[in-house]
C-alpha cells in the first residue's frame, strides 16, 4: 500500500488538492489494465482505447494476476494503481475459458471503486480494417458527440447502466460553450438486444446546406465491435449518496452574530471595541474656530476704525 505522508510545502498541499473529490468534476483519467491472460481480440481492443484517449489515459502492459473486480479482495490493486495515477475509470481486459474476450469497465470515486460493469466483445474490427480519406481522420484530444439508439437505454436497468459508464468513458472534459467546426468524431451506441449492444467510431463531415447549421454525414472510421453484457455491479447507497451530492446539500456553515427575526428578519450585531475618546488627541482644524476669528478681527478693525474717527476731531 501507499505510505500516507502529511504535505509539508505548498506545492505538494496543491497537488493533493487536485487530486481530492471535487463538485465539478474535470476530464476523467482512464486506466487500461491486462488482466493474467488476455487474446489477441482484448489487447487490440485495449491498445485501440488507448488511442482514442489519447492524452487522457494511462495504459500498463504488465500482467495483473492479483485483481479481480467482483471478488471481495481483488480491488486492492486497482484501489492502489487508481491512487497512484489519479485516474477515476477504468478498463479491465482478460480472456478465460468461461469469460472469453472479457472487459470489465469500473468507476472510482475517492479512489475507491463506484460500480463494475462486465462485457464480452464479439466482431470486433479495428482501425485498419476501414478504408476511407485519411483527411476527414479525427484529431487527438477533440470533444466527440455521442449517440445512444435504441428503447433498452431507457428502459432495460442494465443497458442504463453501462450507457453511464460508456458516457463517463468517451465523453472528455466538461464544457459550457463548444466550437461546432471542432467537433470531427461520433460514438454511435445502438441497442440490438436487452443484453448486446453495438458500439462503433465514425467521422463527421461536415458539408453545406444551404443554412447556417451545416449538414453532418458520418464516416465509419472503426474500432466497431458488439458488446455483451454479462455480468453488473451497481454502487451501494451510503456511497452513491457522497458520490452525488451537490453544493447545495452541504450544510452551511453557521454565521456569527447573526440571527433571524420573523418580523424584523435578519438582525446582527457588531461589537466595537472602547474607543477611549478622552485619551485621543484631537487636532484644532475646525472651520467653527477660523470663522469666530475672522469675526472678532473684523470687529476689532471696525472698533479702530471708529476711534481713529473720534480723534480726529
Amino acid at each position: 500500500m501507499l505510505e500516507i505522508r502529511t504535505p509539508k510545502t505548498g506545492k505538494a498541499k496543491r497537488v493533493l488538492e487536485k487530486r481530492a473529490p471535487k463538485l465539478v468534476e474535470t476530464g476523467r483519467k482512464t486506466l487500461i489494465l491486462h488482466g493474467t491472460k488476455t487474446s489477441a481480440t482484448v489487447s487490440s481492443v485495449l491498445m485501440e482505447l488507448y488511442r482514442l484517449k489519447k492524452g487522457g489515459a494511462i495504459k500498463y502492459s504488465r500482467r495483473n494476476e492479483n485483481i479481480r473486480p467482483f471478488e471481495s479482495g481483488g480491488e486492492t490493486s486497482l484501489e492502489f494503481f487508481s491512487q497512484k495515477t489519479d485516474c477515476s475509470i477504468f478498463v479491465y481486459g482478460s480472456h478465460t475459458k468461461k469469460r472469453p474476450d472479457n472487459l470489465v469497465l469500473g468507476r472510482m470515486y475517492d479512489h475507491q471503486v463506484y460500480d463494475l460493469i462486465e462485457v464480452g466483445i464479439e466482431n470486433f474490427k479495428s482501425l485498419l480494417s476501414f478504408s476511407y480519406d485519411k483527411k476527414f481522420a479525427p484529431h487527438e484530444g477533440t470533444k466527440p458527440f455521442i449517440c445512444f439508439t435504441g428503447e433498452g437505454f431507457e428502459n432495460v436497468p442494465e443497458l442504463k447502466h453501462l450507457k453511464e459508464v460508456l458516457t463517463d468513458l468517451f465523453r472528455g472534459e466538461v464544457v459550457d460553450n463548444l466550437n461546432l467546426t471542432g467537433l470531427d468524431r461520433a460514438y454511435v451506441c445502438s441497442a440490438i438486444s436487452p443484453t448486446k449492444v453495438f458500439l462503433t467510431h465514425c467521422a463527421l463531415k461536415l458539408k453545406r446546406s444551404g443554412t447556417i447549421v451545416p449538414r453532418m454525414e458520418l464516416v465509419e472510421v472503426g474500432p466497431s465491435m458488439d458488446l455483451v453484457i454479462r455480468r453488473n455491479r451497481l454502487p451501494n447507497e451510503s456511497l452513491m449518496k457522497e458520490a452525488m451530492r451537490t453544493s447545495k446539500d452541504k450544510p452551511k456553515k453557521k454565521e456569527k452574530n447573526v440571527d433571524q427575526d420573523a418580523v424584523r428578519g435578519k438582525i446582527g450585531k457588531i461589537y466595537m471595541p472602547d474607543q477611549k475618546l478622552d485619551e485621543m488627541h484631537l487636532h484644532d482644524k475646525s472651520k467653527g474656530r477660523k470663522r469666530e476669528r475672522k469675526e472678532s478681527k473684523l470687529l476689532n478693525e471696525e472698533t479702530d476704525s471708529k476711534k481713529n474717527k473720534k480723534s480726529s476731531e
